[in-house]
C-alpha cells in the first residue's frame, strides 16, 4: 500500500500527462515544507516561493535584530557587553556563512539541472569588479589590524587577531562566490539556498553596522596623538583615562605603528563599501532563486558600449576629471599636515560648487528630453533594475542626510564666514544634484531600447560598403584562374606568380585604406544620423559618468573635508559626528559608484 502511495504522481503531473507527453528534463518547483504538511496553503509554485522567501526573510530579520542588540549594548553598556563579545558573535556567523558557501560551490551548484537559467542583467562586470576592488582593500585593512594588534599583544586580546583572520577567509570566499555565481538562477534546494543567502546578507549588514558605530581604534589613535602633542608641549594629560590607555598600550616601534594606523584609517571606508556591495549582489541572487527566465526575457543582442556619437560630453567630463585630480592631490598634500590650511578647504569646496550645478542642469535637461521622447516604457519583470532603483534612492540618503546635518550646524554657528558659507552652499547643492540625477537615471532605466531602425540602417550601410571588397575578390579570383594555365615555360610562370603577389599586396593595401575610411565615415554617419534628442542624452550621460567617477575617487581615497574641517565635529561632538559620517560617507561613495552603472545603462539605451 505504501509503495502505491509513493509511486502515485501528484495532481500537477496527472493534469499535464493527459495533454502533453512527459518531459523528464523538466524540473518541478521544490515544494516548501508547509506545502507538504499544511492543507491550508495553496498548492501552487508561486505560493511555495513566497513561503520560502518569507521564512528566509524572517531568519535574516532575527539575526539582524540579535546582532543589533549586541552592538547597541556594546555602545551603551561597555561593561556587560564588550567589543570582544560582538566579534565572537560575528565570527560564528562568518563561519556558518563559510560552510554554506562551500556547500553551494561544491554541492548545490554541481547537481544536475541546478543552474538551467542565468540572469543576464545580474552581476554586471562593474559591480563584480567593485566586489574584487573593495574586497582586496578590506583584506589589507584586516592585515593592518592584525599587524597593529600583534605589535600591541601585551595589551590586546587574542580575539582582536582571530576576528580579522576569519574576516580575510570570509572575504576571499565570498568574493570568489559572487564573481562566479552572481548570475545563477538556482533550480534545486530552493529553501536552503534562500536561507544561506539571507544569512550571508544579515552577516554583511551587521559587519557594516559595526563598522559604522565602532570608533574605538580611531579614538585610541587620536588620544595617542593628543598625548604626544601634550608631551612635546610639556603639559600633563588632561584626561587620566587617556593617560592610562596610552601608557598601557605604548607601541614599541612608533614608525610601524603609524604605518598600520594610517593604513587602517585610509582603508576603513572600503570595508563598509564592500559590505553594501555584497548585500546588493546577494539580494539579487536571493530574488533569482527558482526563477525561470522565458525566451522573450533573454536579450538576443546585448547592448554594447560605443563612443560613437559623443564629442562634448567626453571633453567636458575629462576636463572635470583632470581638474578634480589636481584638487584632490593638493588637498591630500595639505590635509596630511598637522594643521591643514584654510585655503585647501576653500579650493575643495569651490570645485564642488562649480561642478555640482553643471551636473544638476545636465540631469534636468536629460529628464526633459525623456519626457519629450515617445519611447515606450519597459514593463518586463527585472529584479536587477528594481534593485537598482531602490539602491539609487536609498544610497542617496547618505549624502542628503549628512548635508542636512551640516546645514543645521553651519547655520547655527556662523554662516557668514567664508568657509562656512562655502560648506553651506556645498551641502545645498549636493541635495539638489542627488535628487535631479536620481530622477534622470531612474527615468532612463525604464525606457525601452530602440534597436530595429538603427540596426537596419547600419546593416544597409554595411552592405553598401562591402560591395567593393567583393568585386576585388572576384577580380583576384579571375586573376588566379588566368594564372593557372597549362605548364609551359618556367620564366612565364615566375613572372605570373610575381604579378599575382603584387596584385595581392595592392588589394590588401586598398582594403586597409577602405577599412579606415569606412570607420571614420561610420563615426561621422552615426553622429550625423542620431537625432538631436538621442545625441544630447548621450552627451549628458557620458558627462555625468565621468563626473561621478571623480566624485567617487575623491572621498574613496581619503578626501573627507566634512570630517576634517572640524566645524560639524565641534558642533555635534566627536562620537556623534563619527557615527553620522560613517553612516553617510559609505552610502555616498556607493551612490556614486552605482550611479556610474546606471548612467552607462542610460547611455547605451539612448
Amino acid at each position: 500500500m505504501s509503495d502505491k502511495k509513493s509511486s502515485r504522481p501528484c495532481h500537477h503531473c496527472r493534469s499535464k500527462s493527459a495533454s502533453s507527453p512527459a518531459d523528464t528534463s523538466k524540473i518541478h518547483y521544490e515544494k516548501f515544507w508547509l506545502y507538504r504538511h499544511c492543507s491550508s496553503v495553496q498548492q501552487r509554485d508561486r505560493q511555495a516561493q513566497k513561503a520560502g522567501q518569507l521564512f528566509s526573510g524572517l531568519l535574516a530579520m532575527n539575526v539582524v535584530f540579535l546582532g543589533s542588540a549586541f552592538i547597541s549594548s556594546m555602545i551603551f553598556n561597555k561593561v556587560a557587553i564588550t567589543l570582544a563579545d560582538v566579534w565572537i558573535l560575528l565570527s560564528i556567523l562568518k563561519v556558518l556563512c563559510l560552510f554554506w558557501i562551500i556547500y553551494y560551490l561544491l554541492g548545490t551548484s554541481r547537481q544536475p539541472h541546478a543552474v538551467l537559467y542565468r540572469d543576464s542583467h545580474a552581476g554586471a562586470i562593474w559591480i563584480r569588479g567593485s566586489v574584487l576592488l573593495f574586497g582586496s582593500c578590506s583584506i589589507l585593512l584586516n592585515v593592518f589590524q592584525i599587524g597593529y594588534s600583534t605589535i600591541l599583544i601585551h595589551c590586546k586580546s587574542r580575539v582582536e587577531i582571530v576576528f580579522p583572520s576569519i574576516g580575510i577567509l570570509f572575504i576571499c570566499t565570498q568574493a570568489y562566490f559572487l564573481w562566479h555565481h552572481s548570475k545563477d538562477c538556482i533550480q534545486v534546494q530552493h529553501n536552503f539556498t534562500r536561507c544561506g543567502l539571507m544569512l550571508t546578507i544579515a552577516t554583511n549588514l551587521l559587519l557594516w553596522l559595526l563598522a559604522v558605530t565602532n570608533d574605538t581604534l580611531h579614538i585610541e589613535i587620536e588620544s595617542q596623538l593628543r598625548e604626544v602633542e601634550r608631551r612635546f608641549a610639556g603639559k600633563a594629560p588632561s584626561h587620566p583615562h587617556w593617560c592610562n590607555d596610552t601608557t598601557l598600550c605604548t607601541c614599541p616601534n612608533m614608525t610601524i605603528c603609524k604605518v598600520f594606523q594610517k593604513g587602517y584609517i585610509l582603508l576603513y571606508p572600503f570595508n563598509t563599501e564592500y559590505c553594501l556591495v555584497c548585500c546588493s549582489v546577494l539580494y539579487v541572487m536571493w530574488k533569482n532563486v527558482g526563477r525561470r527566465i522565458s525566451h522573450h526575457h533573454i536579450p538576443h543582442t546585448k547592448p554594447k558600449f560605443k563612443l560613437q556619437g559623443v564629442v562634448f560630453g567626453p571633453l567636458l567630463g575629462t576636463s572635470a576629471v583632470i581638474i578634480g585630480a589636481c584638487v584632490f592631490m593638493m588637498y591630500q598634500i595639505q590635509a596630511t599636515s598637522l594643521v591643514p590650511s584654510r585655503q585647501v578647504f576653500v579650493i575643495y569646496y569651490s570645485y564642488y560648487i562649480v561642478l555640482l550645478p553643471l551636473m544638476s542642469v545636465g540631469a534636468v535637461i536629460g529628464t526633459i528630453i525623456h519626457a519629450l521622447e515617445k519611447k515606450e516604457l519597459d514593463t518586463l519583470k527585472n529584479p536587477t533594475r528594481s534593485l537598482d532603483v531602490v539602491l539609487l534612492m536609498g544610497a542617496a540618503l547618505g549624502q542628503i542626510g549628512m548635508s542636512y546635518f551640516s546645514i543645521v550646524a553651519l547655520v547655527a554657528t556662523d554662516p557668514r564666514d567664508l568657509l562656512n558659507s562655502l560648506a553651506l552652499s556645498y551641502s545645498v547643492l549636493i541635495i539638489f544634484q542627488n535628487i535631479t540625477q536620481n530622477i534622470f537615471v531612474i527615468d532612463g532605466l525604464h525606457r525601452r531600447r530602440i534597436v530595429a531602425e538603427t540596426e537596419a540602417k547600419h546593416a544597409g550601410d554595411a552592405g553598401q560598403h562591402t560591395e567593393l571588397p567583393g568585386e576585388e575578390e572576384t577580380t583576384l579570383s579571375s586573376k588566379q584562374e588566368h594564372s593557372q594555365t597549362p605548364p609551359g615555360k618556367e620564366e612565364d610562370t615566375k613572372e605570373e606568380q610575381n604579378g599575382e603577389v603584387y596584385s595581392q599586396r595592392r588589394v590588401s593595401v586598398l582594403e586597409l585604406g577602405q577599412e579606415i575610411r569606412k570607420a571614420s565615415l561610420s563615426y561621422i554617419h552615426t553622429y550625423s544620423n542620431l537625432s538631436w534628442k538621442r545625441r544630447v542624452l548621450r552627451e549628458i550621460s557620458f558627462f555625468l559618468v565621468l563626473c561621478n567617477i571623480i566624485l567617487w575617487v575623491m572621498p574613496t581615497f581619503g578626501a573627507h573635508p566634512i570630517f576634517e574641517n572640524g566645524m560639524e565635529r565641534s558642533f555635534y561632538g566627536y562620537s556623534t559626528w563619527f557615527v553620522i559620517v560613517n553612516f553617510g560617507l559609505p552610502l555616498g561613495v556607493f551612490y556614486r559608484m552605482h550611479s556610474v552603472g546606471g548612467l552607462l545603462e542610460v547611455y547605451v539605451t539612448a
